[in-house]
């Protein structure tokens, strides 16, 4: 499923995501607009089903609009979406899912930031950091599917070499918030570098402020969502992210509500700080109204800060 304006289109021109799951799907695939009619059998042969799940494959700035104007023939059928979310392609949905009663335990959400789709196609992003305390290989920034139809989105992306762990709501959206830490957190750090600054750049040289900020977050991730990241979470984002040299950081207005304006992280002072920053210094987030810092910072003195001046990097830049 994908944009209403992208109904009818040739394969090459559908959005990356949508034409990524037809790849990987058995070629009985049918892409839709959001107010179109659904068949109500898919497939031939041994294949052909009454039961399939639905790919929402829109951007998360058209979900709602899409749920509040669905059709019955979809209502009754909300059993079967499957929402994606996600790094810069999709972002943390949960807000705009909870709204309309989208997120409960039987419904199938996938993270896909674990995909990359480019020139050279379809690509499994997911890093090893080795043998954990049993031999099994840890892996850290895959992708993940939980709900009813988790087995098969997994099955699909196998097929292309991607790596999908299926698991249930509770641990999948331990995960989901995992990424979201690390898309807001290493991004606004990397973007009010002077110079062009890398995830990997973040993770080798500013550890320091990404570490603070991460368990001040945290702290707040339990208190407003009742979400404790799991073990080891600070070694899975490193890792992921010293990988990811080719992924520059940055921040974008049109994203600021799925990337980094939850109040999960506008509810961290050192978050909050380098927000501002960001915007008065930087230049980012002009068409945003961020949340008013409640006490005077670093920003406010008239002595510079530690963002101004520091020397955390091992080059000794900032």
């Amino acid at each position: 499923m994908v944009s209403p304006n992208e109904a009818e289109l040739e394969y090459n021109q559908l959005n990356p995501l949508a034409q990524a799951l037809m790849h990987m799907g058995r070629g009985d695939d049918i892409i839709l607009s959001p107010y179109q009619t659904l068949p109500d059998v898919l497939g031939e042969g041994e294949y052909a089903t009454s039961e399939y799940p639905i790919y929402i494959t829109l951007p998360p700035q058209e979900i709602l609009p899409f749920l509040d104007n669905v059709d019955d023939a979809y209502k009754e059928r909300n059993e079967d979406f499957c929402f994606f979310s996600g790094g810069f392609q999709f972002g943390n949905i949960e807000d705009t899912l909870k709204e309309r009663g989208y997120c409960r335990d039987t419904m199938t959400q996938i993270l896909i930031s674990g995909m990359e789709i480019g020139e050279e196609g379809i690509k499994d992003v997911s890093v090893s950091l080795g043998p954990d305390s049993v031999g099994e290989d840890k892996l850290a920034g895959e992708c993940s599917a939980c709900g009813k139809w988790n087995g098969a989105i997994a099955k699909r992306l196998e097929r292309s070499s991607v790596t999908c762990k299926t698991e249930f709501y509770r641990d999948w959206r331990r995960k989901m918030w995992e990424r979201s830490c690390m898309d807001a957190v290493f991004n606004l750090i990397g973007s009010v570098r002077a110079d062009p600054t890398t995830l990997s750049d973040v993770a080798n040289y500013y550890e320091e402020e990404a570490s603070d900020m991460l368990w001040e977050i945290s702290g707040h991730l339990r208190a407003w969502k009742a979400v404790t990241l799991t073990y080891g979470f600070e070694e899975r984002l490193f890792g992921f992210a010293e990988r990811r040299s080719d992924q520059q950081c940055t921040i974008v207005d049109d994203w600021y509500q799925y990337i980094w304006g939850n109040k999960v992280f506008s509810s961290s002072k050192k978050f909050l700080e380098y927000l501002h920053y960001a915007k008065n210094d930087m230049g980012y987030l002009q068409t945003v109204d961020l949340p008013p810092m409640k006490e005077e910072t670093e920003l406010e003195l008239a002595s510079p800060s530690r963002l101004r001046t520091g020397n955390l990097r091992a080059d000794g830049v900032i």
